[in-house]
């Protein structure tokens, strides 16, 4: 079983930024794909940024230009730097990570973002 621990999430202003870390119980590398998801209240789940085991990133159009995902396979782990930060940006954020020769997901917890106007 594989699990995903996500940290960094917390309070901050508009304006301000926070680095989202995703610590991973096994090698990263593994995984075909990481990704940063976001739920805020009464909303689906929508993905914010992935990177493959290739580095390709993706990024969401809404955070484009003000997020980064980036990883560290020595340390299996996955971040997002989040900066310029809007009260839209509020959420839980999830870590995924995607094994597809297994057709599996993993998911952590969640942090919960806040961001104050």
């Amino acid at each position: 079983q594989v699990q995903l621990v996500e940290s960094g999430g917390g309070l901050v202003q508009a304006g301000g930024s926070l680095r989202l870390s995703c610590a991973a119980s096994r090698s990263i590398f593994s995984f075909n794909t990481m990704t940063w998801y976001r739920q805020a209240p009464g909303k689906q789940r929508e993905l914010v940024a992935s990177i493959t085991n290739a580095g390709r990133t993706n990024v969401a159009d809404s955070v484009k230009g003000r997020f980064t995902i980036s990883r560290d396979d020595a340390d299996n782990k996955v971040f997002l730097q989040m900066n310029s930060l809007k009260p839209e940006d509020t959420a839980v954020y999830y870590c995924n990570a995607r094994e597809m020769r297994y057709n599996l997901d993993y998911w952590g917890q969640g942090t919960h973002v806040t961001v104050s106007s």
